[in-house]
């Protein structure tokens, strides 16, 4: 048996099969998950493309979080299709480029709430989405990077990233009495396409390989895909609000 035998999984932000995404879900149809991949305007048809990689008939729909009726449509299609849901995976970012590579103080209130709509409130549109279906309990996973601390360039995305932490709490506070349980995987960095648009990614390797005890490889993304099946499961009951490090040590360690 796979740790999500029988269950039905929403999983968002499959790009490329450099996503982060990608590799959770190719372990989550590894583990027995049925799944449905959702993208959003240019994007869609990458996703559709990259879908055919994961097996034969995998659902892609379009969820454009900046877009409220979508949450609506989202949800009718999980009941006709599936009529229950067991998990998702909030997969979610994007801030524009004033908003990050040290131009903190160029930004705007235009540009920051973009960042924000995109990369903080979507966790509770895609909550909207699938609560509702999810009658016998069930996870919400969102990814995330340390927002407890101010790194370099990182700017108004670890706004955002802090705001996700905090939806991540009041989220699991509202909605732990139906037995959904809602959690953060703080992953160390990975060379995704997001991490691309980041100026100076290269000095996050560099501090990464330096400090975390355990090692990191840029490349790998096995290690933050278990951590997200994991939570996915059945195998965390009582673990709900909490933001899982899965960064290699790294935050644990003085400079």
């Amino acid at each position: 048996m796979g740790l999500l035998d029988g269950k039905r999984i929403v999983i968002t932000g499959v790009l490329t099969d450099a996503s982060l995404a990608f590799g959770a879900a190719e372990l989550a149809v590894a583990e027995g998950a049925e799944i449905l991949l959702t993208g959003a305007g240019r994007g869609m048809r990458l996703t559709q493309r990259t879908a055919r990689k994961l097996g034969d008939g995998i659902d892609v729909v379009e969820f454009d979080v900046t877009e409220p009726s979508h949450a609506d449509a989202l949800r009718d299609h999980l009941a006709d299709r599936w009529g229950r849901v067991d998990g998702a995976l909030h997969a979610i970012g994007f801030a524009p480029e004033v908003c990050l590579g040290g131009t903190f103080m160029d930004a705007t209130w235009g540009d920051v709430k973009v960042a924000l709509e995109i990369s903080t409130y979507s966790l509770k549109m895609l909550a909207d989405a699938v609560v509702s279906l999810m009658d016998a309990g069930g996870s919400i996973v969102g990814l995330d990077f340390d927002a407890s601390r101010a790194w370099p360039a990182y700017d108004w995305m670890g706004v955002a990233k802090a705001g996700l932490e905090s939806t991540c709490r009041y989220l699991a506070r509202y909605l732990g009495p139906q037995g959904i349980r809602v959690n953060l995987v703080s992953a160390g960095p990975m060379r995704t396409i997001a991490a691309r648009s980041i100026p100076g990614f290269s000095e996050f390797e560099d501090a990464w390989a330096q400090r975390a005890p355990l090692g990191w490889a840029v490349s790998d993304p096995s290690g933050v895909s278990r951590t997200v099946v994991a939570l996915l499961s059945d195998w965390l009951p009582v673990t709900t609000g909490s933001i899982i490090q899965a960064d290699g040590g790294y935050h644990a360690m003085g400079a």
